[in-house]
């Protein structure tokens, strides 16, 4: 899908609540009290299906530690799609569309499968214990003759040309092995930054970011991963078969952020 496409994409499925596998949700508009000391209030939609159904994830409580970011390698109608499942228990609880639009799956107090087998510390436990934020992203992109990038998907599923520099990023050095990917949007930081003040402070999570020279790298053992208390990423917990967060994230803009309200 065009970049410039995304849009109405987005659009469509918050008009009609039907994901790419025609599954039909109910999305409802709420709102909540950010109760740090700069407060505000945060914009929710709540997205549940229209034949009720919770096999994706499972109602029950455990403490968090932890915020685990995430980007879906695809566009907001297959994110949710993906992440609602019957009875596949790999999901989280919050994505976020390249509009800044928060879609809340389910309760951020319950859990579900969302770092994978491998992950350091062990997925189960690391899954319990954390909270899991989506953006939607469409993540890697390939360079093609003729100046055009395309997804993950296939040659055929252009994204952007070369030219277009607002829709993707290349960075000065690889990022496991890949140098060009999709930009994050401006809507989706400034809601990102919302719903990060908003758990932090309802779980009483640390607002501790890994250094700069740790940010990309995985936990170096089970012990590190288990005792970091704060925001991390997908990357951190998985050596391989993965690129979210990288470097093309604003993790600068994210950490200035959260200086508001402490």
């Amino acid at each position: 899908m065009k970049a410039i496409s995304i849009p109405q994409h987005e659009a469509t499925f918050r008009q009609t609540g039907i994901d790419s596998s025609g599954t039909k949700f109910i999305l409802t508009d709420e709102t909540v009290n950010i109760t740090d000391k700069a407060g505000g209030k945060l914009s929710l939609v709540d997205c549940r299906k229209q034949v009720a159904d919770s096999s994706y994830y499972t109602a029950e409580e455990h403490p968090k530690e932890r915020i685990v970011l995430h980007h879906t390698a695809g566009y907001l109608k297959g994110d949710i799609a993906q992440l609602s499942r019957q009875g596949i228990e790999v999901s989280v609880p919050f994505v976020i569309g390249r509009s800044g639009l928060i879609y809340n799956l389910w309760k951020s107090k319950y859990w579900s499968y969302h770092l994978g087998p491998g992950a350091i510390g062990g997925n189960t436990p690391g899954s319990q214990r954390s909270i899991a934020i989506e953006l939607s992203n469409i993540g890697i992109l390939h360079k093609k003759t003729g100046g055009l990038l395309h997804t993950g998907y296939g040659e055929d599923d252009i994204y952007c040309s070369e030219t277009e520099t607002s829709y993707y990023q290349k960075l000065p050095t690889a990022f496991r092995m890949e140098r060009y990917y999709a930009k994050f949007t401006n809507a989706q930081y400034i809601s990102l930054l919302l719903l990060l003040r908003y758990l932090t402070t309802r779980f009483n999570i640390p607002r501790t970011l890994l250094p700069p020279v740790k940010r990309y790298d995985v936990f170096g053992s089970a012990a590190e991963a288990e005792n970091f208390k704060g925001i991390c990423s997908h990357v951190n917990f998985r050596p391989s078969g993965k690129w979210d967060i990288g470097p093309a994230f604003d993790w600068e803009r994210v950490a200035k952020g959260l200086k508001l309200g402490v």
